[in-house]
């Protein structure tokens, strides 16, 4: 029977025994105090609990955990809407007295406006230390986070522990010509002031363009000269361009990194086995540039594992080429990963590097890391090895000829590769997903949308890809080649960045909860919830009206996914151990975790060193804060192409879907352009429209009719702001009868529905 915490008056600090289990105000104020020592052991430490107290320390913060009071963000715990001991800020501004002040670069719309931080400034360079990093306004730090002691100001103060990035003189935005004939930049980043053109150097009013600011003096505008003329705000160059600057996304190489991605030379074969004659193919979208992982499969022919298959992963070897504190080192570290818009990408290597050296090219000798896997007839993975080799690409295939010649139809490159290549990959599939059904990973079923562009740079058309089984391999293949690269540093006793992902929130599992019920879709209580009960609720909306609503609310329920040093697993596949291996062109966590088995397993040089390992914690945070940087800037490019190209179809009526529901309004996706606008609750009639939190709808209160999530519903476009990439709608169709509202509605004193701003996205 486990130990339940006691009941315990609160008492003053001085009060406190140490050795004894404190009572739950303290517990709060000192995680609140001293965020840096907020993990189980920690706390035990400080207040000397040993023993069995320690059950008992463990079951209150638990309770506190299942109370909200607390939540758990990798092995330490911290107050809801605190910041954790190391954040990444954005430099905004200064206070009255001069001092800077930052915020999170990263925070949830939900948990209101982002706490202001104090920059301690601090000096240095003193008895042979170094000088602590010097920041300024627009740049970006990591720092290291205290709770404020003062009663007035910031509730933080923060030391810098290194500027991310330095904030640039170049800014972004469009041509103004004023009456008098000067010029004004419009900042694209409402954030920034405008900026006098002294120097238009050919732009016109109205073009988009790039501007050397420079300051005159410390009052007026200032003044600045056009670098660039980037175009017309309905091209894609464009609207990429506005998402790069807004977002701090650095696009362009530094000479020093391109001199050392041309000085690269081919790799050797010192410390590789020679794989060139084992037929690996590539496959990937038919228009990559770059290809960082290739596959191979055959039959186990060992009695022992009769039936069973062998699968070989081969990753691009960029570890090779981009050592430890080298110049390209430190520019993909900058980067994170790389960032992909409509019709360009912002790659993390210069394409010496992505495109050319490490790029898995058909018939040509390339380095690469690559792990054997051996599986039985069940789809269990009975062992593996990791290996540093020179291989060579059989062939480059897309996933549609690939999946073309399985279905029967080949072609002068498949033909040949049909009997021994491609169809014991597909077998082999098969073996693995039993091994995956058995597994149970979350089953969302949520298209994705791509935008094709005309030779214009402007919108054709929007398109859903088919889903196809060459797809679903290579994901397998993959997630495998990763989970083994987890195990294989943990069993090495290597640190390394995990690919983590939380299990829901027990808030959001009660939000979810309470909106299935209103559907008669019971979801079990309790915090030991698996991907496979959301499976189950998934499965059964499949083939009922609210399949997509259904899908919605499920993927708002999931936590975001993150890289960490610490392990808590991933809960969406299922899964105990699993790092990012299989795209180190890419993506910064992947060449970690390569450099990780070069050092572990003593394959040769560019593994991990000391100085990055003890640097992990901070690595993993400024890479997944780029991960959802970019992540938002494809999400508002695409956003801004849309509203480009409805821009002249003011007044048409569209067919959409209700895709989300506040107090202030309807947010309607048009399944059609992958694009959403919103219909403001002041515009759905003469009804008083409120809320009801449980079931995602707006009602109206006098006629019960009123609009859920996941409704089709017919709009007319009356407003499309480009720049913004922001579309409005009225409401078209009729509202529906449903029931009175289970929640309260948050009325003003009037008895009107508040009105709120719109919703940060997801």
């Amino acid at each position: 029977m486990s130990a339940k915490p006691t009941a315990s008056r609160s008492r003053k600090p001085d009060e406190i025994i140490h050795g004894e289990v404190p009572p739950r105000d303290v517990l709060l104020k000192f995680i609140a105090d001293n965020p840096d020592r907020a993990s189980k052991r920690e706390i035990a430490k400080a207040f000397g609990i040993k023993g069995d107290d320690r059950v008992v320390l463990k079951a209150m913060l638990r309770e506190l955990e299942d109370e909200g009071l607390l939540q758990k963000k990798r092995k330490s715990l911290m107050r809801p809407g605190a910041l954790p001991p190391v954040t990444v800020l954005d430099i905004t501004t200064r206070d009255k007295d001069g001092e800077l002040i930052g915020r999170p670069a990263e925070w949830p719309i939900e948990e209101g406006a982002a706490p202001a931080v104090l920059i301690r400034q601090q000096g240095g360079g003193k008895n042979g230390k170094r000088k602590p990093a010097s920041a300024g306004i627009g740049d970006r730090v990591l720092a290291k986070i205290f709770p404020s002691k003062s009663e007035t100001g910031p509730a933080y103060t923060a030391r810098v522990i290194k500027v991310i990035d330095k904030r640039r003189t170049a800014a972004l935005g469009v041509v103004r010509m004023l009456d008098d004939g000067s010029a004004r930049l419009m900042p694209i980043d409402r954030r920034n002031d405008e900026v006098e053109i002294a120097d238009l150097a050919g732009a016109k009013d109205g073009d988009l363009v790039e501007v050397d600011v420079q300051r005159s003096g410390r009052f007026g505008l200032a003044r600045g000269s056009v670098l660039s003329v980037v175009g017309s705000l309905a091209s894609e160059k464009a609207v990429s361009m506005i998402a790069i600057h807004a977002h701090g996304i650095p696009h362009i190489f530094p000479k020093e990194v391109l001199d050392a991605a041309d000085a690269a030379k081919p790799a050797t074969m010192s410390h590789r086995e020679d794989w060139r004659d084992l037929p690996l193919v590539t496959i990937d979208p038919a228009d990559a540039k770059d290809h960082d992982d290739a596959v191979f499969a055959e039959p186990d022919t060992r009695p022992e594992n009769e039936g069973g298959v062998i699968v070989t992963v081969a990753i691009a070897d960029v570890s090779y080429y981009v050592r430890p504190k080298s110049a390209l080192d430190r520019e993909a570290l900058k980067r994170g990963n790389s960032v992909y818009f409509p019709d360009r990408v912002v790659p993390m290597l210069p394409e010496r590097i992505s495109n050319d050296l490490c790029s898995l090219r058909e018939g040509e000798d390339r380095p690469a890391l690559a792990v054997r896997m051996v599986f039985s007839k069940e789809g269990r993975k009975a062992s593996h090895t990791f290996h540093r080799i020179m291989m060579k690409s059989a062939a480059k295939l897309s996933y549609q000829q690939a999946q073309a010649a399985i279905d029967g139809t080949t072609d002068d490159k498949t033909g040949p590769l049909l009997e021994h290549v491609l169809k014991p990959l597909w077998a082999a599939y098969k073996t693995m997903t039993i091994g995956r059904d058995r597994r149970q990973p979350l089953e969302l079923d949520m298209p994705e949308r791509r935008i094709l562009l005309k030779d214009d740079g402007t919108v054709d058309r929007v398109v859903v890809p088919p889903r196809l089984d060459a797809h679903r391999l290579i994901e397998e293949m993959m997630i495998q080649a990763n989970v083994a690269a987890a195990e294989t540093l943990e069993q090495k006793r290597q640190a390394l960045i995990y690919r983590t992902h939380d299990a829901p929130s027990l808030a959001k599992q009660e939000t979810l909860r309470e909106f299935l019920a209103t559907l008669s879709i019971p979801l079990a209580k309790g915090g030991n919830l698996r991907a496979n009960s959301f499976n189950g609720i998934l499965s059964k909306a499949e083939d009922s009206p609210h399949k997509d609503i259904v899908n919605q609310m499920v993927l708002r329920s999931q936590s975001q996914a993150v890289y960490s040093p610490e392990n808590i697993g991933h809960f969406g596949l299922n899964l105990m151990k699993y790092a990012h291996f299989t795209s180190p062109i890419r993506r910064y966590a992947d060449l970690i975790v390569h450099r990780a088995l070069v050092a572990s397993l003593h394959l040769g040089e560019g593994g991990l060193t000391a100085e990055e390992e003890a640097q992990l914690d901070d690595i993993a945070a400024e890479i997944s804060t780029f991960e959802r940087r970019a992540m938002a800037a494809e999400r508002e490019t695409v956003d801004r192409l849309i509203a480009h190209h409805l821009a002249g179809r003011i007044g048409e009526s569209f067919d959409g879907r209700v895709a989300g529901v506040t107090r202030s309004g309807l947010f309607i996706a048009l399944p059609e352009y992958g694009a959403d606008g919103f219909v403001p609750v002041s515009t759905l009639g003469a009804d008083y429209f409120v809320h009801d939190e449980v079931r995602q709808a707006l009602v109206g209160e006098k006629t019960g009719l009123g609009y859920q999530l996941g409704d089709d519903v017919e709009v007319q476009l009356v407003e499309a702001i480009p720049l913004a990439g922001a579309l409005r709608f009225e409401m078209l169709s009729s509202g529906k009868k449903l029931p009175a509202a289970t929640r309260s509605f948050h009325k003003s004193k009037r008895g009107r529905p508040m009105r709120g701003g719109r919703p940060g996205r997801r």
